[in-house]
């Protein structure tokens, strides 16, 4: 990142958190439950993405790559780079033991911004929580690389896994926000193929319905950090057609899917979709179990490290693959 850009994101940070204090001193605070360190955490975050709406996707994504990443558990994994189906990530491996289970992960971002890198600190939280090998990869992103070329990536590292003897029932998917959404088409993709499905999966904050409407959208847009202009803009960059199911899965069969975790904020502007979608997946027969974390804002737990919300969303994360993948011996 430039030092011009460096002082830009340093001088936006320190004003939103002063605008947040002082509000705070006179008014209390902007939810009933959040804490001051909550909501620092997101009126820092909302300064940026609605500053980049100004700055553009590469100033983003640059500032992405800037930050810090605090890894929990850092002594007890390892991250190894892989290139799986053709397409690059990193495999975060606990050090003790020799786990059994796999993940794969997709992680989030609205299709245009995000990495592995960034994603660290998830990747290590459930690696150790779960006794799992997890593998995160960096799936192409819009606007350079169109619809549907993520889902493609996505089901290329489903299938390279499945093809080098994991067994499906010691493998899931999992993924926050637009990964979620990944991982709902990559598992659709592999049922409507006729191939083996994974055991499970876990979906973290899923974005179900990217031109949502109207209800959280509007009634949560001051809690959250991202609003719906940001959001259909991110998706305008997909090329996608609006109601494709690999893009809204929303409109996807759901039938047949393995049991999901469902993991919301009721503050975040996805709420109402996200709840939809887990009553049309239970309505499938799908065993679903959905969580709804108190006045948490999206993608809440990758900010693990700072909030103890996030923290325990990934540790139910973790414990939801312990219960619904064996660990045994790997058999197909």
């Amino acid at each position: 990142m430039r030092a011009a850009d460096a002082l830009e994101l340093g001088a936006l940070a320190a004003r939103a958190a002063a605008g947040t204090v002082a509000r705070r001193a006179l008014r209390g605070p902007r939810r009933p439950g959040w804490t001051l360190r909550t909501e620092l955490a997101q009126s820092v975050m909302r300064a940026v993405l609605m500053r980049s709406k100004q700055r553009g996707g590469p100033w983003l994504r640059a500032v992405q790559a800037s930050l810090p990443v605090q890894v929990a558990f850092a002594n007890e994994v390892s991250f190894e780079p892989a290139e799986v189906g053709g397409v690059p990530g990193a495999w975060c491996t606990p050090r003790a033991g020799r786990p059994e289970r796999s993940v794969l992960f997709f992680h989030g971002g609205g299709y245009v911004i995000g990495s592995v890198a960034g994603y660290r600190d998830v990747l290590a939280r459930l690696a150790v929580g779960a006794n799992a090998r997890v593998l995160g990869i960096d799936y192409r992103l819009a606007p350079e690389h169109r619809f549907p070329a993520q889902q493609e990536d996505c089901l290329a590292a489903a299938r390279a896994l499945l093809g080098s003897g994991v067994a499906p029932a010691q493998l899931a998917l999992a993924g926050d926000s637009a990964g979620g959404a990944l991982a709902v088409a990559t598992l659709c993709a592999l049922r409507d193929a006729g191939e083996p499905l994974p055991g499970a999966a876990v979906l973290i904050c899923p974005w179900t319905e990217p031109y949502a409407e109207g209800g959280s959208m509007e009634t949560n847009d001051a809690s959250d950090f991202g609003d719906r202009e940001l959001l259909v803009g991110w998706a305008k960059d997909t090329g996608a057609p609006p109601s494709d199911p690999r893009f809204a899965v929303a409109n996807a069969k759901l039938e047949g899917l393995p049991p999901l975790l469902v993991q919301t904020g009721s503050a975040e502007i996805l709420f109402d979709q996200i709840g939809r979608f887990a009553e049309k997946a239970r309505a499938a027969g799908v065993d679903v179990e959905l969580q709804v974390f108190p006045e948490m804002f999206h993608d809440f737990q990758l900010q693990a490290s700072l909030l103890p919300e996030g923290a325990a969303a990934l540790e139910d994360a973790a414990r939801f693959l312990r219960t619904r993948l064996p660990h045994g011996p790997s058999t197909r």
